[in-house]
């Protein structure tokens, strides 16, 4: 098989009865939270997100990211000098632990205990027959209060706690729309050409290529997200993903522009100190792709 007809073959979304599996397993997920007493008062959002939401999961390696955002409590940024009463804002009524343990209790009535795993960040729910496996994350609404002034940035973002005291922000929203309106600029390529990058880097470590180890998914589908439009969209697949891959090589050089690259939520930096992948191993996997691939 070529290597167009390859790319062809990665860029494909999951088939039919996978996709209805993932949405069998949101259903579920929305039918356990709200069968729960405790929460069914609560402002609570149900809110797909990662791949599953964005569409640049691939074939036979998908898992549905869901989070479970209580609306009505919130983490806050607040700029240097303020607090809470600046802002008229109070202490919330419940604590982030135990939010978190009625989430465990509302998806182990719902599931059975055996069905469910916590983790660090998020509540693993196993596959069946019926759904695939799942991660649940409870969460707060994010406030990111701005310098001036006394509004913050809409629409909010969620924050979480892991078990380990950890304190971890997210933008789904904002990853969404980014991702859709990506997808619909580029000719519908851009998410054709994360599933392809990151099929790829799943062969890379199924052949024990050291150079895709811990890479991970969101920082491939953010990388292809800071491509130019016009490196999408060619004649040949080929031509676009040697386009894509060039960029996500030369711009995470030393004298690149990986500075100023954001994630696909377009707030985040995609590499910091905030980042569990550093750009020198984020380079060095770009580089091992271009020659695996055989580019000149």
């Amino acid at each position: 098989m070529s290597w167009e007809d390859t790319f062809k073959s990665w860029g494909a979304a999951p088939g039919t009865t996978e996709q209805q599996k993932m949405e069998n397993t949101e259903t579920a997920v929305r039918k356990a939270i709200s069968a729960s007493a405790r929460l069914a008062d609560m402002d609570i959002s149900i809110i797909p997100q990662g791949s599953y939401k964005s569409k640049t999961n691939v074939k036979n390696d998908s898992d549905v990211d869901i989070c479970v955002c209580l609306n009505s409590t919130f983490f806050p940024r607040y700029p240097e000098g303020k607090t809470q009463n600046d802002y008229g804002n109070v202490d919330g009524s419940i604590s982030f632990s135990d939010f978190k343990n009625l989430i465990q209790k509302a998806l182990e009535d719902y599931f059975e205990k055996s069905e469910i795993t916590r983790g660090n960040k998020a509540f693993d729910i196993h596959s069946n027959t019926y759904r695939i496996d799942a991660d649940v994350v409870p969460a707060f609404a994010y406030r990111y209060y701005y310098d001036t002034g006394y509004d913050w940035h809409k629409e909010e973002g969620i924050c979480f706690l892991t078990d380990d005291g950890t304190k971890i922000i997210n933008w789904p929203h904002q990853t969404y729309r980014n991702c859709k309106n990506k997808h619909d600029a580029t000719g519908q390529r851009y998410r054709k050409m994360t599933r392809i990058l990151k099929r790829l880097r799943n062969k890379m470590q199924e052949e024990n290529i050291v150079e895709a180890k811990d890479i991970p998914s969101f920082l491939i589908q953010s990388m292809v997200w800071s491509a130019p439009d016009d490196h999408f969209n060619r004649a040949t697949y080929s031509a676009d993903v040697r386009a894509v891959l060039a960029h996500c090589y030369n711009e995470t050089l030393p004298n690149g522009k990986h500075a100023t690259l954001r994630e696909v939520n377009d707030i985040k930096n995609i590499y910091g100190s905030h980042q569990p992948c550093t750009r020198e191993k984020a380079h060095a996997f770009f580089s091992r792709a271009w020659s695996y691939f055989e580019f000149e």
